[in-house]
């Protein structure tokens, strides 16, 4: 079995115990594989495989915090392989197991005994200058949001059509109930349990005493566009990376995924325990 390793290059103990999941592996007859950029910053160049090489890997290992989670996410694309999360970051809210057991959590996730989270994803369809620019996939969220000009944007929501919602703001979050615990979250909007099949719509910092958060309903249209043209300065962000933003924003289209991630949990603790231990201590 091909089993995909990715790393927090930056995080040195992520890079420590990646190198010695790679020895687990490899002694356990398993044929861990890294993106070459990865394997480059772990010296396993051996084990590096360009990201049209990595077929689908029966399992996928992220060794860091939940932004390794999310980077193994993007790397699979349409890719359902179960992905777990080993947690040598600071929350760790994605996280299936904790980096101290690495070997237990490995071998466990090896014979299939750990809990399958579904989680749920968004499709973000994103115009600029007249054309489609891009289709995005997002395990937290869709930000549009101020651009390099660096003042609030006039920015309006629809849902299937209707006007919910107008505003002078830094932006507008578009997330998924795994993404109401992040960005979502720190913006005051509600958490919801990834057991719920929905799309968490917030505005940040909309210069208004009215706005709200809307929770919408798995098979709505979100439509996010721009109106003003001297307040249209807007960039996407995925996940917390940013799209190309070179053009003027036409407008974004977002709707729940085709496709979820299978996150793999060693301890079984539901979303209510890891929510209350992970916030209490933060």
């Amino acid at each position: 079995m091909r089993v995909l390793l990715v790393p927090n290059p930056a995080n040195h103990r992520s890079v420590e115990a990646t190198v010695r999941a790679a020895t687990i592996l490899s002694a356990g007859g398993y044929e861990p594989v890294l993106v070459m950029e990865d394997a480059r910053a772990c010296d396993l160049l051996d084990r590096g495989v360009s990201r049209v090489e990595l077929g689908e890997p029966g399992l996928v290992v992220a060794l860091g915090g939940d932004g390794t989670i999310l980077k193994a996410v993007h790397l699979l694309g349409d890719i359902e392989a179960p992905v777990l999360g080993i947690n040598l970051g600071r929350l760790g809210f994605l996280s299936g197991a904790d980096g101290d057991e690495l070997a237990e959590a490995l071998a466990s996730a090896l014979a299939g005994e750990v809990k399958i989270e579904l989680r749920q994803t968004l499709t973000a369809t994103v115009d600029i200058g007249g054309r489609q620019a891009g289709v995005y996939q997002a395990l937290n969220e869709v930000f549009v949001g101020r651009g390099s000009a660096g003042r609030a944007i006039d920015i309006q929501v629809e849902l299937n059509g209707v006007i919910v919602g107008r505003y002078v703001a830094d932006g507008v979050i578009v997330a998924t109930p795994t993404g109401s615990t992040a960005y979502s979250l720190s913006a005051g909007g509600p958490l919801v349990s990834p057991d719920i099949r929905a799309m968490v719509i917030v505005p940040v910092a909309p210069h208004t005493l009215s706005a709200r958060a809307i929770v919408a309903a798995p098979g709505d249209l979100v439509e996010i566009t721009c109106p003003n043209p001297a307040r249209s300065d807007a960039c996407v962000t995925i996940d917390g990376d940013q799209a190309p933003c070179r053009s003027v924003l036409d407008g974004v289209r977002i709707v729940v995924g085709e496709h979820d991630v299978r996150l793999l949990r060693l301890d079984g603790r539901g979303f209510y325990d890891v929510l209350s231990t992970t916030f209490l201590r933060s």
